[in-house]
């Protein structure tokens, strides 16, 4: 029982019971020297004595305990926060000994550890670099040659979830609804003549030419699907007709983990690492809301602890008002900004797509979760999402008495917001989405290994922020 309370609140009951029993004492010898009285005494200045002493005694204990918590608690809490920080989350940079100047050799100790473990990981990473660079290169070659074939490539799992899209396969799919790893192929094209291709695939025929339309019931594609024999599916479609309606450029995006089609489990006992996250954020007219709008919504995807380039949500909302100067001199969005944006619910809708079927992550997240909510009508969504709040998950990593603006945890965690992005929907999100990346084996690091557990952990600090997981 007493191992999951923390350490400082351990310190503070062992420091009421040192007060408790020294007053008890105080009184029993008291007690003890009334009743061996030869003659009765009164009992008023024993009563008196025991009532002084009481008082000065728990006084002496809460000065001595305000000392302790100060000097060693919180030093001892900040400084394994610290190694966690270097361990877990590859944070470089000299351990803080001056805060722990009074736990004797252990600061320096921990110094000399980080040090070492900065070397090894300094040496590791320049390797990690020098791949993670060919490989990117690979990727724009093979991107480059792709953009010049006509054809939209997506990789499907068994479960007909996407695995893999090219440039051309964002197009297309974008110009149903934002495109998204791991999302069900039937969020944008029905999937009944897919279904029967399918069916006739054997061992003798590799590939079978179909038509593929959109859930819109708008386009039907010339496309091929075949087989990549460990159930997974490949779908080639023929863009060539429209070549010349396609976006942007847009970058391989994949992840061949989702290949392996994970077990179902209840959200509350699925692994950190196998959930889908979207940070978030929004700028809005004010600070309110009941009585203000958003302006912008940006996000960004997270799947198997990575945040995933190329997927990213980024749009201008029109709020149907002014923006109030005074708000304009924070995030820099100007009426003429919005003069051609959607209205919320029709960016509201598009981003409820683009964050179906994952846990919503904000900073302060009842301030946006609310105004989302408020918006459900013209929408004609839900927004019923898990929630986590990178406010509480700060706290539950670094203290209560820590700072936790956004600022404060991406330093803490060294995180650059570059100056341009600071106070924008994307590019708070995006630091929102970052800060969560180098948290979670943080979590796992403390035993934080599931969904329902993080859930439990950030409860116990509610009185910093609502939850919203109800």
């Amino acid at each position: 029982m007493f191992t999951r309370l923390s350490l400082r609140l351990r310190i503070f009951l062992f420091f009421c019971l040192l007060a408790a029993g020294g007053a008890a004492l105080a009184g029993g010898a008291l007690w003890f020297g009334w009743s061996r009285a030869e003659t009765t005494l009164p009992t008023a200045p024993f009563i008196t004595s025991f009532i002084m002493f009481a008082f000065l005694n728990t006084g002496l204990a809460v000065a001595v305990w305000l000392l302790f918590d100060e000097n060693v608690a919180k030093p001892i809490n900040k400084l394994s926060a610290d190694l966690r920080l270097r361990a877990h989350s590859g944070i470089d940079g000299p351990v803080d000994t001056d805060a722990a100047r009074y736990l004797g050799d252990l600061a320096p100790a921990a110094g000399a550890l980080s040090r070492t473990l900065n070397a090894s990981m300094m040496d590791t990473a320049t390797q990690v670099a020098h791949e993670t660079q060919r490989l990117k290169s690979e990727s724009e070659r093979l991107t480059a040659l792709l953009t010049e074939i006509p054809i939209a490539t997506i990789l499907l799992n068994p479960a007909h979830e996407i695995v893999l899209y090219d440039g051309q396969a964002a197009d297309v799919l974008s110009q149903i609804a934002p495109p998204r790893l791991k999302a069900p192929l039937s969020d944008y094209f029905d999937l009944t003549t897919l279904t029967d291709a399918i069916a006739q695939l054997s061992p003798d025929i590799s590939e079978v030419p179909f038509k593929l339309g959109d859930k819109k019931a708008e386009r039907v594609f010339d496309a091929q699907v075949k087989s990549l024999g460990d159930g997974g599916h490949m779908i080639l479609i023929d863009v060539q007709a429209i070549a010349s309606q396609l976006l942007k450029a847009r970058p391989l995006v994949f992840d061949f983990e989702l290949m392996n089609v994970a077990e179902t489990k209840e959200i509350r006992d699925t692994p950190l690492r196998d959930l889908c996250f979207v940070p978030f954020d929004t700028e809005t007219t004010g600070l309110s809301v009941e009585n203000d709008a958003i302006i912008q919504i940006g996000g960004v995807r997270i799947l198997n602890g990575q945040i995933i380039d190329g997927e990213t949500f980024d749009s201008f909302v029109h709020p149907g008002r002014k923006i109030p100067p005074g708000s304009t001199l924070v995030h820099g969005i100007s009426d003429d900004d919005v003069t051609d944006a959607p209205d919320i619910a029709t960016a509201g809708r598009a981003f409820h797509h683009f964050a179906r079927d994952a846990i919503l992550v904000a900073h302060n997240a009842p301030f946006d979760i609310g105004l989302l909510r408020k918006s459900e009508a013209e929408m004609g969504v839900e927004w019923n999402h898990p929630v986590l709040d990178t406010v509480l998950l700060s706290a539950v990593i670094f203290g209560v008495t820590e700072e936790h603006s956004l600022d404060a945890l991406c330093d803490r965690l060294a995180i650059t917001i570059p100056a341009e992005l600071r106070h924008t929907a994307y590019g708070d999100a995006h630091a929102t989405g970052a800060a969560l990346v180098k948290l979670l084996p943080l979590l796992e690091g403390r035993g934080v290994n599931t969904f329902g557990q993080l859930i439990e952990e950030t409860r116990k600090h509610s009185r910093l922020l609502h939850d919203l997981n109800d």
